[in-house]
């Protein structure tokens, strides 16, 4: 389970609906276990060659956020990204990227009456669909 502070889900929508039509990203910050905590959302620019379609953080940026996280006395909990035009799951591009193993991966889909926001952890093998909550 992936628990969220109000303030870390809001941020991550108002991220999404500021980037669109592109996807956004960043790393969630708080503490990590069988439930995870994310207390806290940094951004970052999605430097992918289609953005419209896909994320990608800069490793150098990635690796000065993660730093930021554990400076600031919290473990990364995992990533987020957008998807404006849906799926509402990992896409086939999510999947190969993924290397963060039992980390979150957040995405906040845009494209209903409302925004979407699910999780999953990926197991090194597959992403496992995870509940998400308001804490």
């Amino acid at each position: 389970m992936l628990r969220l502070t109000r303030e870390v889900y809001d941020a991550a929508i108002d991220h999404a609906r500021e980037g669109a039509p592109a996807e956004v990203c960043g790393v969630l910050g708080g503490e990590r276990g069988a439930t995870s905590h994310a207390r806290t959302l940094r951004r970052a620019e999605n430097v992918a060659a289609d953005p419209r379609t896909e994320y990608r953080i800069d490793p150098a940026e990635q690796l000065a956020l993660m730093e930021e996280v554990e400076a600031a006395g919290e473990e990364v909990v995992g990533f987020y990204h957008s998807h404006p035009h849906g799926p509402a799951e990992p896409s086939p591009t999510d999947r190969r990227r993924a290397t963060w193993t039992e980390r979150s991966y957040l995405i906040v889909v845009l494209d209903g009456e409302w925004p979407y926001v699910g999780s999953w952890r990926w197991t090194g093998e597959r992403f496992a669909r995870e509940a998400v909550a308001l804490s």
